[in-house]
């Protein structure tokens, strides 16, 4: 269905006055957008640096401090609640705070909001940084624009993007009549003169001192021609340096003798100004130096426009001019540039058609042309509703692997043999194939159910009835048994192994050890073990219904965290211990899965007031997740303590969320769900990404100043366990809900057949 209803649009990006191109961009696309049909308001977000415009016009309603990352989970919480439809996000990495512009991700992460992202900077060879961000804006954006072919084709060869989401819109233009040169030099006082132009900031990567080392060639044969610079230091140049290096300039003139020949007016033309300087001008050049140049807002306005332009081949020149209305000269080659900008002046007619050349091409480029062109696109991005998951990325997770199983640790990104591995990855590492697709599994040849499922068969101690957990790289167990929570998560991946997995011989296999490994469970004191095991008796009685023995140890340990949780609460302390520690929503899960699946709503209702009460605790004040740090945990009579902060408990969130979601219908879930995920991609205290989207690797959590760069097992499993999650959400149709039967005791519930609904690793 198409959206009819008029959009509301925001607008993220710089903005006037603020001084530069991306500013302008912003300014006009917004101006733009705002006069067209089927849109009923805009609005923008304006990124303010320290040097920058204390006030804004009335289209700014909100500023984001750049080096602030809470201001930008502050700004996502403005669009998620101020009723827009849609954002248009103008991206270039040096406006954003962070690495690369990584504070951009929190904001990102944490909106609830369609996104179209333009990208006014596309490299070929980016940094790991820059590339870490380019990955995740391509994949939380409905829409990506680019105003160059040669970019749609970076994104698509480089980074992998999907073709069918990348637009190419050019560059808008104003919509000025062509101008006779001569009435605006009179107005400006260059009769007589032949002028040279050059507009916008000005920084050393323009090529400026290549036009200046040109003019002696100009000037031989137009005597009368001018050189004029219009435009103001670059903001951070100048705050770096000053004005060194336009000083450079003049002093270069001056040691050429080219004074009254080279012209500089050091400041940023307003529009009005502007357009006359781009009049008067016989031939504009646009001298830059380095080829990875995508997009050039002075060359669309002055091309289009109906100037003449020589220039340097770097990309957006490169596509613009290949109809004959502009001349492509070698970079840092002022023989060439000089002979090329000499030949239009000295040359009236073929200086003027190629002037009226590029004015008719500019026509299609209007500001009111590309406006329509963002219309659909911003129209497409509604009908999308909400961002596209990324699909699950499995690079790192083979890299970790060996053939004995699942590394523990990582250096980096790179497998820490020193520390080998445990159960506890292996068995999650098995979880995760079982949501896997086989084709995609079998492009990687080192990601194996049977590898992980043979790790665990080796870990079973058959004289004690228990799993070991840790094992040298020598392939040595360290240990007789392994903690009580190994054992549990083991049980855990055993029994929805045990309800069906696309390899037939695991499923009796894992069956059968679930079954000789749950009696032990019956003694254990952990309350998260006993979680665990329950999240797989939920699998495991689904393969056999009529196991009562497996049944009655999973409502005893499933009454055990309600005996807990009564001992435990008080009026402000809904919970089953005296402190929250770690994978704490687990225990919320496996009480509304069993609940469910044995038809007990007071196991439910435990499980739901639970996860709310958690869900708030772990609320930061912005709004954005917040988990339970484990420097010191979380108790009545401490302090919270947000730091470190554990990949873990995004993960579990994410997974109670989607339970809880089975038996209480209603958005919330989702968006609880959908705010515990976002703080993977950067929606967290820190505004720091802690996923590279393209491998799958995952930081292994948070500490107060940094992200920890090591990138393990257990974080790498706990972002593919939540993103599969999240895509369970995605892809639930309506009503798919779990329609709770009651049953009027746990000797009922033992009694009754089996009702096992859609959930978690089912």
């Amino acid at each position: 269905m198409h959206r009819t209803a008029p959009m509301r649009i925001v607008f993220l990006g710089n903005a006037l006055p603020r001084r530069c191109g991306i500013a302008t961009f912003t300014t006009d696309l917004e101006l733009a957008m705002r006069q067209q049909d089927g849109v009923a308001e805009t609005a923008i977000v304006a990124m303010r640096d320290q040097g920058g415009p204390s006030t804004y016009g009335p289209p700014v309603r909100w500023e984001i401090a750049e080096e602030k990352a809470g201001a930008y989970l502050a700004a996502a919480e403005y669009i998620n609640t101020a009723g827009f439809d849609v954002v248009s996000l103008q991206h270039e990495f040096g406006i954003f705070g962070g690495e690369a512009g990584g504070y951009l991700l929190g904001l990102i992460a944490a909106l609830r909001v369609p996104l179209v992202t333009t990208l006014h900077t596309v490299l070929d060879r980016p940094s790991e940084a820059q590339r870490a961000v380019m990955m995740a804006l391509l994949a939380a954006s409905a829409r990506v624009v680019v105003m160059a072919r040669k970019a749609r084709a970076i994104l698509i060869e480089i980074y992998g993007a999907d073709p069918a989401r990348i637009m190419v819109i050019p560059h808008g233009i104003p919509d000025a009549p062509l101008a006779d040169a001569q009435e605006a030099k009179r107005k400006l006082g260059f009769a007589d003169r032949q002028v040279i132009l050059t507009f916008g900031l000005i920084s050393p990567n323009k090529g400026i001192e290549v036009m200046i080392e040109a003019m002696p060639v100009v000037l031989a044969a137009a005597p009368d021609a001018v050189y004029v610079v219009m435009g103001a230091t670059h903001p951070a140049l100048l705050r770096a340096e000053g004005e060194a290096y336009r000083e450079s300039l003049i002093a270069r003139v001056h040691a050429l003798g080219l004074d009254g020949h080279v012209v500089f007016f050091n400041r940023f033309a307003e529009r009005p100004e502007l357009l006359d300087h781009i009049a008067m001008c016989d031939v504009y050049v646009t001298p830059y130096l380095i080829e990875a140049q995508m997009t050039s807002g002075t060359l669309a306005y002055s091309h289009g426009l109906g100037r003449p332009v020589v220039s340097t081949p770097y990309w957006h020149a490169a596509e613009l001019l290949t109809d004959r209305s502009g001349v492509l000269v070698p970079f840092n080659d002022p023989v060439s540039l000089g002979a090329a900008v000499a030949g239009l002046l000295t040359d009236d007619a073929a200086r003027l058609a190629m002037g009226r050349t590029a004015y008719r091409s500019g026509r299609s480029m209007t500001w009111n042309n590309t406006a329509l062109a963002y219309r659909e696109a911003f129209r497409a991005a509604c009908r999308q509703q909400r961002p596209s998951l990324p699909v699950l990325p499995l690079a790192h997770f083979a890299a970790m692997c060996d053939d004995t199983g699942l590394f523990q640790h990582a250096i980096g990104g790179i497998p820490d043999r020193l520390h080998g591995y445990c159960i506890d990855d292996n068995a999650r590492a098995l979880l995760v194939c079982q949501a896997l697709d086989s084709a995609l599994l079998a492009a990687f040849q080192d990601i194996q159910p049977l590898r992980f499922a043979a790790f665990i068969q080796h870990g079973w101690n058959p004289d004690r009835s228990r799993f070991r957990n840790f094992m040298g790289f020598d392939r040595r167990w360290l240990e007789e048994i392994g903690s009580e929570d190994s054992h549990g998560r083991t049980m855990w991946a055993l029994g929805v192994t045990a309800a069906g997995s696309a390899d037939a011989d695991l499923t009796p296999w894992a069956a059968d050890l679930f079954a000789r490994a749950l009696e032990p469970v019956e003694s254990f004191t952990s309350p998260r073990a006993w979680a665990f095991t329950l999240l797989g008796l939920s699998g495991y009685s689904a393969r056999r219904p009529h196991d009562r023995k497996a049944r009655h140890i999973g409502l005893l340990l499933a009454e055990r965290l309600q005996e807990l949780l009564q001992a435990c609460r008080r009026e402000d302390w809904v919970w089953f211990e005296d402190r929250l520690t770690y994978d704490n929503a687990r225990l919320c899960e496996a009480l509304i899965t069993t609940g469910r699946d044995c038809a007990m709503p007071d196991l439910v209702g435990a499980g739901l007031e639970t996860l709310r009460w958690l869900i708030d605790q772990q609320t930061a004040p912005g709004g954005h997740f917040r988990p339970v740090g484990s420097d010191g945990f979380l108790s009545p009579a401490r302090a919270p303590q947000h730091f470190d902060q554990q990949p873990l408990e995004a993960c579990a969130t994410v997974a109670a969320c989607l339970a809880a979601s089975t038996v209480d219908p209603g958005p919330m879930w989702q968006e609880e769900g959908a705010r515990a995920f976002a703080w993977f991609g950067g929606a967290n205290d820190l505004g720091v990404p802690l996923v590279d989207p393209a491998t799958g690797s995952c930081r292994d959590g948070l500490h107060r100043d940094r992200a920890n760069e090591n990138r393990g097992a257990e974080s790498l499993l706990s972002y593919l366990m939540a993103l599969t999650d999240m895509h369970r959400f995605a892809n639930r149709s309506a009503g798919a809900f779990f329609a709770l039967p009651v049953a009027a005791s746990a000797e009922a519930a033992l009694a009754a057949p089996r009702v096992v609904a859609a959930g978690h690793w089912a």
